[in-house]
């Protein structure tokens, strides 16, 4: 499936900015089932300094300086993307989780390596015994990683309520274990502090999910929301994908831009400026299927 993101992000501030400096990673990156086929980057005022490079986690970044005075900042990211559905169902993976703990912690192949860095403390996900307290009931011993991993997914879904502006981007995920409330960024923390409090390597992952208008009602333009949700490395096999937000793997309709060990190392955009006391901050974005996209003007 193919789908066109227009991701947009406006700033006004209460008095000129001379200079700014920003880090943006809105390019959807590539992965077995992912292709980015177009993208481009939309930035106003015209920046002097404008460059790309990939991170330490293998993310598209773009980095860009505005050095002249402005009142106004518009990011804009349009992007084509082609999306296959996943290989096979969950149940295809029979290690257990205690099983994937160990080979996490003594593996030696470069699969298991690389993973096991997701296994650790990040600046916004903690180990807590309290995680893997909550996370118990759904890792059972002898219980397949796969299935248990599921399961929590499920239940963080049905346990917790989804309410905007209750935390903030430095809740930690015991917060939001206590309160129950939180959005998609939030579950994600709090199932990956879970799955890391247990031995296991589970890492942030951002993008979009494409969502659906009313019954009858038309599509919204700018309706649509970045997205979080987390994926769990199961030794010998790759990365399982779940939406703890939805209650479910993720599928066809979640496109990756970047992963990371947080929110904090895929923030779509972020930087420093000088003045500016006062800002306003306005996001805007689409995720349309191409069959759905208005045809291009010719």
């Amino acid at each position: 499936m193919r789908y066109e993101v227009v991701h947009v992000t406006a700033y006004a501030y209460g008095e000129s900015v001379p200079l700014c400096h920003n880090v943006a990673r809105l390019r959807p990156r590539d992965t077995d089932r992912q292709t980015c086929l177009r993208h481009e980057l939309i930035v106003s005022p015209s920046p002097v300094l404008f460059r790309e490079r990939i991170d330490f986690f293998g993310n598209p970044v773009t980095s860009f300086s505005v050095q002249n005075s402005h009142r106004e900042l518009s990011v804009t990211a349009r992007s084509e993307v082609e999306v296959q559905p996943p290989s096979g169902p969950a149940g295809l993976f029979p290690m257990s989780w205690e099983e994937a703990s160990g080979i996490l912690s003594t593996g030696r192949d470069p699969e298991s390596r690389l993973a096991r860095q997701y296994t650790f403390d990040s600046p916004h996900v903690r180990r807590d015994p309290a995680l893997a307290e909550y996370a118990a009931p759904s890792f059972p011993p002898g219980r397949p990683l796969a299935e248990a991993v599921l399961d929590l997914t499920r239940r963080i879904r049905e346990e917790f309520v989804f309410e905007k502006g209750w935390t903030a981007v430095g809740t930690p995920a015991l917060e939001v274990l206590r309160s129950c409330k939180g959005v998609c960024q939030d579950f994600a923390h709090l199932q990956i502090g879970c799955l890391r409090s247990l031995g296991l390597a589970a890492r942030y992952v951002s993008g979009y999910i494409v969502t659906e208008p009313p019954p009858g009602k038309p599509r919204q333009p700018g309706a649509d929301a970045s997205h979080a949700w987390v994926s769990a490395f199961v030794p010998g096999t790759g990365w399982l994908d779940v939406d703890p937000t939805q209650g479910r793997a993720a599928e066809e309709d979640h496109l990756t831009v970047a992963w990371a060990r947080d929110y904090g190392d895929v923030a779509p955009l972020k930087g420093i400026l000088l003045g500016g006391p006062q800002q306003s901050l306005r996001v805007a974005v689409d995720v349309v299927p191409i069959t759905e996209a208005d045809p291009s003007p010719t």
